[in-house]
């Protein structure tokens, strides 16, 4: 999976005194021009401003229409894996032994009918050699709970591959809960590959492939080679209450997901090769779509929080995101591509020191040209801590009642942005470069009202006809 690291670096003046303007990233694109200018919050807003008309909440956004389906579970038998019986070590020793007499219960469990499977409190040592790239762990079939009992962990062995999965979910209407799932990140042997490559970044503590109806729930996932949880393929996926750290990956990765909630989990502490995110939705060629990030904490994530890269119908809210002491973005707490479709309200998000993109808590990438859909980027009532937002090459953004606290809110070759009601706040640290921590623009088009920069409202001339420029000067505008 490809880092994120766009390198779009900002010559925003910040530390030269002697430059007297922005210069925003990539070429100038042709704009198009508007249609008339809505001010009131409305699904005919909307229509006028050029993206699709919605149907919006009491608050201004788009009605959230999907919600994950929950596993349906028939049957009632319940087994507790009996460790004598099958020979199971639970003292996290021999990596074989455990991984057949396990695998063997829980495939008898299985065939017997049983629709809630317990493992005991122990440590379970598991691996298996499958070929020159894998190593195998544990599978769950489907129409299956498997509940981890209280001090019930699951480690994978130390191995050389690329690619392992601790537990695999086999099959429909699985449940897996309660327990920890470990990788071996700091004993992992990284042998190079025929290419010379070591990134070894597909080890993961759960791999959904192909499953319906699925639900995660408070697990700990931690020290894996690559991911924290896969997601491939997969419809009907709910994360909740989940701890999920120091993954050298990602905490989750969604290539290829339809209907998926991830809801009051905590994402920390993600390291060691690109992306280095909480959450990356990123499946190129596969449908991403349907999704709530929703009601998380992520902190001291070394690429960022959240990115979009491919996904349709995402919804962020009422997440908290802090770069947190001693660590430093790559990209940012929230990144998103100009293909993508996003809801972006009711976050708190809190920069120290910045990233590449300087300190922007969101930032929407764009190579230009066609967006393959019609819809705007929702951005409500967000708090900014020490950052900013900045979107180019796009088009379509209703931005309204934000706060953005000591840094600016910027559009590059933009159309169609509308501006109402936010709050952009001077840098408390370099007092002199007071107007570049401002409303920023280069060629953007729309509409802006009750905007205030500190305590001053600020008319900000946008216009459906005429693209707009006003860029970082230091002594005024």
């Amino acid at each position: 999976m490809k880092s994120l690291s766009y390198a779009v670096l900002f010559l925003i003046c910040i530390f030269n005194t002697s430059c007297s303007e922005t210069n925003f990233p990539g070429d100038d694109v042709d704009i198009e021009g508007l249609g008339d200018s809505g001010t009131d919050n409305t699904t005919d807003t909307n229509a006028v401003y050029g993206a699709d008309v919605e149907n919006l909440d009491a608050d201004g956004l788009p009605v959230r229409l999907f919600s994950s389906q929950l596993p349906i579970i028939t049957g009632n038998k319940e087994y507790v894996i009996e460790l004598e019986r099958w020979d199971i070590p639970n003292t996290n020793t021999d990596f074989a032994k455990t991984t057949a007499n396990l695998q063997a219960a829980i495939d008898w469990a299985h065939d017997e009918g049983y629709s809630r499977v317990i493992l005991p409190t122990g440590e379970y040592l598991v691996g298996e050699d499958v070929n020159d790239i894998y190593y195998g762990g544990i599978e769950v079939h489907g129409n299956t709970e498997f509940v981890f009992s209280e001090g019930a962990v699951l480690t994978i062995n130390t191995n050389d591959k690329w690619n392992y999965c601790v537990l695999s979910l086999n099959g429909d209407n699985i449940i897996v809960r309660d327990g920890i799932i470990k990788g071996e990140r700091d004993t992992h042997v990284f042998t190079a590959r025929e290419d010379g490559k070591t990134a070894h970044d597909e080890g993961h503590g759960i791999c959904l492939k192909g499953n319906n109806n699925v639900l995660i729930q408070n697990m700990e996932l931690h020290s894996l080679t690559g991911d924290g949880s896969l997601l491939l393929d997969s419809n009907d996926v709910t994360f909740i209450d989940n701890t999920i750290y120091n993954n050298r990956r990602q905490g989750i990765s969604i290539v290829g997901g339809v209907r998926v909630e991830i809801r009051n989990n905590e994402f920390h502490h993600m390291n060691g090769t690109s992306p280095q995110f909480g959450i990356d939705i990123e499946g190129p060629g596969r449908v991403d779509e349907d999704i709530l990030i929703q009601d998380n904490y992520f902190h001291h994530n070394a690429g960022g929080d959240i990115v979009n890269a491919t996904g349709e119908n995402v919804y962020i809210l009422d997440n908290v995101m802090e770069q947190g002491e001693d660590s430093k973005y790559t990209d940012g707490p929230i990144v998103s591509w100009h293909k993508t479709h996003n809801i972006i309200a009711r976050n708190t998000v809190t920069m120290i020191n910045g990233s590449a993109n300087g300190r922007l808590g969101y930032i929407q990438y764009s190579h230009g040209g066609d967006k393959g859909h019609n819809r705007a980027t929702f951005v409500h009532d967000n708090v900014m801590n020490n950052c900013g937002m900045y979107m180019y090459k796009s088009s379509d953004a209703d931005v309204r009642r934000n706060q953005f606290l000591g840094y600016f809110l910027a559009f590059s070759d933009f159309d169609n942005v509308i501006l109402v009601d936010n709050l952009v706040t001077y840098s408390e640290e370099h007092t002199n470069l007071r107007y570049c921590w401002s409303y920023r623009f280069k060629n953007a088009r729309g509409f802006a009202s009750g905007n205030y920069l500190g305590d001053d409202l600020e008319e900000l001339p946008l216009s459906d006809t005429e693209p707009y420029t006003l860029q970082c000067v230091l002594d005024g505008w």
